[in-house]
Formats: structure tokens, sequence, C-alpha cells
């Protein structure tokens, strides 16, 4: 067992063992296995330890991962869990989902001076998954119960973060969610290739054996109003996420055959979970034996292509208007693409999708028209610009188109029947970035339905601080003092404590 640190000047980086290839085309399981318990050691005996630690710097939760590193290095592998879990609800979901490659490990000291970063997702899967083999996740603990409750609306990441951190407060909790299973994105959206859904689905009963109450396919607007909501609680956090799939604007959208990514991925999810889908038996929402095109570039997009592999799909292309340095999702999960023959056509954006007329009178796409780009000057973001350049187009088979260009907000202020409740110009709930609280009193929001789609590991985040702030203005609200002389109080204690 290492014990000794700064390691990497002698110890290559090492990745758990993964899958072959034409292993793991031909299920959906994880592509890597776990470490064995002496090389997540050494890996983790690689970090510098150094004096400012910017993976943790540039993790959203600031994970405390140099000191879980030591103690993995030392052996210390039960302090080194708890250590991860302090700072993060959801450590084995966060250690196979994140995308590292941009957060923790692209800022490792190590890898910035071309050691290669210690492999920090992966012993911080290690270490929880070891924790639940040993029975060292515990219960939820509730020292003192309250005589408030909070609902919170969204089984996502954002709102099952904020109810562990409110039951421990000793809150009673009611989460409701308009889907079957507990998770959101992470049981719905994600491929189990990337996160099995029994890694879900024990969290999940942890938080109901803590005592949390969860009201499933429970639409709000349907089965109660935002209002209802409010009279039954105390306190209310909308945690829904960002589900609207945002629309090709070229010809042909409307062709059969043309699909949303998530619908695409939920059908494919439910099928692996064992649910009857008739529209992935009847082969509508099924790759198999397609000529399958995923438009977009982001992660969304690459769980799209290497589900369509798994799906024995007769090709796989991705179309995006960008180069492959400039791709905005995980370098890793581009990478994983490739390896399954994922064929990537760079700087290409569609002009039109082309169908063939059928008796039924519903056209049935069969082709892609597309137009080759080149990156011009940069716009507001500082992204490069595509451009097309003129009379270069061409056509690409397809029998399945699959868009996977981001994630709008749905129109929640009309589908909880609450017009007053104030959202941004795109669309977000307005919130203030101090306390999450709405415009509405006692209605607060966290989670990608405030800062728009992003990543699960922020959802957590927010989650986190949505619950600080609840708390806050709970505890007010019980003996008569204001939410801001609340949160200037603890701010006070945590730098006396530090």
């Amino acid at each position: 067992m290492a014990e000794s640190m700064l390691t990497f000047v002698h110890l290559d980086r090492k990745m758990p063992d993964k899958r072959a290839v034409d292993t793991r085309l031909g299920d959906f399981m994880e592509i890597y296995s776990e470490f064995a318990a002496d090389k997540a050691a050494e890996q983790a005996s690689r970090c510098s330890q150094c004096g400012v630690p910017f993976c943790q710097v540039h993790c959203p939760l600031h994970n405390n991962i140099p000191d879980w590193l030591k103690l993995t290095a030392e052996g210390r592998l039960e302090e080194a869990y708890e250590l991860s879990q302090a700072t993060n609800n959801m450590p084995e979901i966060c250690g196979r989902i994140c995308p590292q490659d941009r957060l923790c490990e692209g800022n490792c000291v190590i890898e910035q001076s071309g050691h290669g970063t210690v492999t920090i997702g992966a012993v911080e899967k290690y270490l929880t998954d070891t924790a639940w083999e040993k029975g060292w996740v515990r219960p939820i603990k509730v020292l003192w119960q309250r005589n408030q409750t909070v609902g919170i609306i969204g089984a996502g990441p954002a709102g099952l973060a904020a109810a562990e951190e409110l039951r421990q407060k000793g809150y009673g909790v009611d989460v409701y969610d308009r889907y079957d299973r507990i998770g959101g994105l992470l049981t719905y959206g994600i491929p189990n290739f990337k996160l099995e859904k029994e890694i879900v689905e024990r969290r999940a009963q942890r938080l109901r054996d803590g005592g949390i109450r969860f009201h499933l396919n429970f639409e709000v607007g349907r089965d109660a109003t935002l209002a209802d909501l409010r009279q039954k609680h105390d306190v209310v956090l909308i945690a829904t996420g960002v589900y609207a799939g945002r629309d090709l604007r070229v010809p042909g959208t409307g062709l059969d055959g043309v699909v949303q990514a998530m619908t695409y991925l939920t059908a494919s999810n439910r099928n692996c979970l064992g649910d009857h889908v008739p529209a992935f038996d009847d082969g509508t929402l099924n790759a198999h034996g397609k000529n399958v095109v995923v438009i977009g570039g982001g992660d969304t997009a690459m769980d799209c292509v290497r589900t369509a592999v798994r799906q024995e799909a007769k090709s796989v292309k991705c179309l995006y208007r960008r180069d492959r340095d400039n791709m905005p999702g995980s370098i890793r999960e581009v990478m994983h693409a490739e390896e399954e023959d994922v064929d990537f056509i760079w700087l290409s954006g569609p002009k039109a999708l082309l169908g063939e007329d059928r008796s039924d009178g519903i056209g049935r796409v069969r082709s892609v028209r597309a137009i080759r780009m080149r990156l011009g000057l940069p716009d507001s973001s500082g992204r490069e610009t595509p451009e097309e350049i003129p009379q270069s187009d061409f056509t690409l088979e397809a029998d399945l188109v699959i868009t996977a260009l981001g994630f709008d907000p749905e129109d929640i202020p009309g589908l909880f029947q609450e017009p007053k409740l104030a959202v941004t110009r795109w669309g977000t709930l307005q919130a203030d970035f101090r306390t999450l609280a709405s415009n509405i009193d006692g209605v607060f929001a966290a989670g990608d339905i405030v800062r728009g789609a992003s990543l699960v590991v922020w959802a957590i985040r927010d989650g986190r601080d949505a619950a600080e702030a609840m708390d806050d203005y709970l505890t007010a609200k019980a003996v008569g003092t204001s939410t801001s002389d609340n949160v200037a109080l603890r701010q006070s204690s945590l730098a006396e404590a530090s």
C-alpha cells in the first residue's frame, strides 16, 4: 500500500481497465472496471499536494480532493470516503459522469507540468463504491425533528441534494416529480454505459429510508398548483431542470424519423429498465439497422451516438458545425465514441432534411442535406463563429435523425398556474443569486431551471446552496427574525470557525 505522495515523477497515470470495444458494444453496461485497492492507492499517491489545489478550486462543489487522495494513498479509505461525501451528496455519480477533463483533472498541477493528471474521478468512484460495499454509507440521521415542512418540485440532482440536506436538518421533506422513478436526468437522460441505474436507485432508497416522501407521477399544474403546494408546505423549492429540446430550424424537421435527443434517450433507458416502450418496439425510437445522423456536439449528442451503435445501427454519424477542438462536450466522451466507430463529420451543418412521401401522406426522412463550414471571427462568447462555405453542399443518408442542440426551460409559470412567477428573457426562473429565492415569498429555485442547461455537479451545488438558504428562511420565520440577519449570522460563524 502506497504511503508517500508526489509519486508522479516515477509513476504514470493509469485509469482502471476499460472493456474492449467489441465486448462493450454488446450491452449497455459501464465500460470501466473498478480500481483494485492497491492501484487506487498508487494513483492517489501521484497527487502533488500543491499549496493552491486548482483541482479543488475548479470543482463546483469545492471537494477536498487533495485530502481524500492522501487518505486513499495511506489506505485510510473510510476516512477518505467521509471527507469525500462531506461536500458531495452523490460522489459515486460525479465520479462517473462529471467531465473531469474540463474541471478537476483538467486543472491538475501535474497535468499542467506534463506528467498526466491524477485520476481523480476514478478514485472518487472507487471510494464510494467501496463505502457502499463495506456498509460505510450510513442512513440519514435526524437529531431534531422540526415541525416545518418543505415541498421540492423535481427529483433530479438539484432536488435530491436539497432534499437530503434539509432532511438532515430535521425538516419534513416531500418531493414531487412527473416521472415514475426518482432521478430525473440521472435515470432517463444518461445511458447505462455511463451510469448504471442501480447506482441511482440505491441513493434514492437511502433518501426514502431517511424519511423523505416521494410523490411520483405527480405533475404540478395537473395534480396540484404551485399555490396548493405553498399552502401545504412552509417553503417550496422548484428544481425541475430544463427538458424542452431546442428545435432544428431547417426545412424537413416535421418528417417522420426526426426526433429530439431526450425523447430518444428516454425510450432507450426505459427499455433497458425493462419497461414496455411501444415506440421502441415498433422501431420508431430504435436505431437498429438504420443510418443514424446525430446533429450536435455536446455530451447529449455523445450519449445519442453511443446509444445508437449499441442498438446495432447500420451507420452512425455525428454532424457538428465546429471542429473537434471546439466541441462543448467532454473530450473523453468524444474519444469513447471514436473508439466505438462513430463517424464524426466536423465543420458541417444541416441545411435541410429530405424525405419521401408515403401512402399515408406522412413523409419519412431519408437524407440530410448539409454544407461545409469554416471558423471565422470570434463571437461575443469568444468562440469562433461557423461560416458556410459556398457551394460545398453534400448529402448524408439517414433513416433516423436525432437533434441534440441543447435544452430550454418549459413555461413554468404557465404549467404551475402561477403567472406572477418571474422569469428571465431566456425563460429560466429569476432567483436572487445569493439566496436563490424567487420573487414569490417562500418559493426558491435551483439547478438548471435557474442557470440553464448545465452539469449534474452544478445542480448538486445549487441544491446544497438552496437548502442552506431555505434553512435560513425557515429559521428566521420560526423565531421572528429576518432572513438577511440569519445569513449574516451564519457567515459570521463560518468566518470565526475558519
